[in-house]
């Protein structure tokens, strides 16, 4: 008796099989189809599916369906057994012309060599056609370095380009400021009105909406008044600018009006308001060129003697939450570095004794680190990294602007009383 097929049920094979005709695979109306057969065996109480043939596994041998119960394969009794075989000349390609060697539709291009360079060879890939790069050609390898990236500090800031600037900043400066002198106060309005749109566009990312039009007009203003008419009218510039800010916002509605009037305010008092002080420094008779001098001299004597020490030895944060890389380390580089050469400037150009002058250049060195830090943290709470990108290496024109325009209302107040006003 041949093993009982697990997909068939329980009806026997081969010759085994008994007379009486198969079981339908559908109800037969004229037979209950809850009776048992003729055969005598009783079946359940739901009818018999039909037997289906058998799925060969991925172990079942090329004789035939594998029986996993006897373990080889199927009798010859199987369904499939009845099946005539296919001949050769039945396959449904043989009347189709074979295809020849020389009609492969790869004949038209050129063959690749047995001797030609494999991909991870060492020899030379054949090149391009001209006029176009394949992938890859730019990537480095040994015989191609790498593309030489511009240096940068440990600033993070392109160093030639911020050296380049500064020099250039330094002589837009100085030169008009000994040799003609009006010149410096255009150029120092000018850097006036480019601070307050700096100001007004970076104060727009926290949704307030100062009016640039009187705040320009009103710094200039502002420095005007501080340039031919001293300290008061210097106060009487920033009163007019505050005012005429008010009047003007007023004709976009009251919706956000306290919002604006407060970064108008503030951007006026910040910018050109501590920036007439320069205009002060410069308008004293006399000597006014060497005061902007030796202030500005010790501004960047700070800034440089705090960036020497802080890249060299700076290790104890001074403030990680408003400027992570400044250390203590470099602010006591940037007092040094200005209290030794403002006291060797001052003995100089003023015939002040150098301890005083040292005690000036400590001076406009806190007033510059602490406009530094101030501005780091407008920076810090409008979310941005520069006020602005016009200056290669250093950012915004406000990003140079910060340290100087604390520094000068401090070295006003010291040089008034160091080196009193002749005439």
């Amino acid at each position: 008796m041949s093993p009982l097929d697990p997909y068939s049920g329980t009806e026997p094979r081969g010759w085994e099989r008994s007379d009486s005709p198969p079981a339908l695979p559908w109800p037969d109306r004229e037979v209950e189809p809850w009776s048992p057969r003729q055969s005598g065996t009783e079946l359940s109480a739901v009818p018999q599916a039909p037997p289906r043939p058998p799925v060969r596994r991925h172990d079942e041998s090329p004789d035939g369906p594998y029986d996993p119960a006897a373990g080889r394969p199927f009798a010859d009794d199987t369904p499939t057994s009845q099946l005539p075989p296919v001949r050769d000349d039945d396959a449904p390609t043989a009347h189709l012309t074979p295809v020849r060697d020389d009609a492969a539709p790869t004949s038209p291009f050129v063959p690749v060599r047995d001797d030609a360079a494999r991909p991870g060879d060492d020899a030379d890939p054949p090149e391009p056609p001209p006029g176009r790069r394949s992938p890859g050609r730019r990537r480095a390898s040994a015989d191609r370095p790498a593309t030489p990236q511009p240096s940068t500090g440990r600033a993070g800031r392109n160093l030639p380009a911020a050296i380049g600037v500064g020099l250039g900043l330094g002589a837009l400066v100085l030169v008009p400021l000994f040799f003609f002198l009006p010149g410096f106060l255009a150029v120092l309005a000018a850097a006036i009105g480019v601070g307050i749109w700096e100001m007004a566009r970076a104060v727009r990312r926290s949704g307030a909406r100062p009016p640039l039009v009187p705040l320009l007009a009103g710094g200039v203003l502002t420095i005007g008044l501080a340039w031919f008419a001293g300290p008061d009218a210097l106060s009487l510039g920033l009163l007019v600018t505050v005012l005429g800010t008010m009047i003007w916002r007023l004709g976009d509605g009251p919706a956000g009006f306290q919002r604006d009037i407060t970064a108008a305010t503030l951007i006026a008092v910040y910018v050109p308001f501590l920036g007439g002080f320069a205009a002060l420094l410069a308008a004293a008779p006399g000597d006014g060129h060497l005061r902007v001098l030796v202030t500005v001299v010790g501004v960047v004597l700070s800034d440089t003697g705090g960036y020497a020490a802080g890249a060299n030895f700076g290790k104890h944060p001074m403030a990680p939450r408003i400027s992570p890389k400044k250390s203590w380390e470099g602010f006591a580089g940037s007092l040094v570095a200005a209290a030794v050469g403002s006291a060797l400037l001052l003995w100089l150009l003023f015939d002040v004794a150098p301890w005083w002058g040292a005690l000036f250049g400590m001076a406009v060195s806190v007033a510059a680190v602490l406009g530094d830090l101030a501005e780091s943290m407008i920076k810090r709470d409008l979310g941005v990294k520069d006020m602005s990108s016009l200056l290669p290496g250093h950012g915004g024109l406000m990003d140079r602007l910060d340290s100087i325009l604390f520094a000068v209302p401090t070295a006003y107040l010291l040089l008034a009383v160091l080196v009193p006003v002749v005439g």
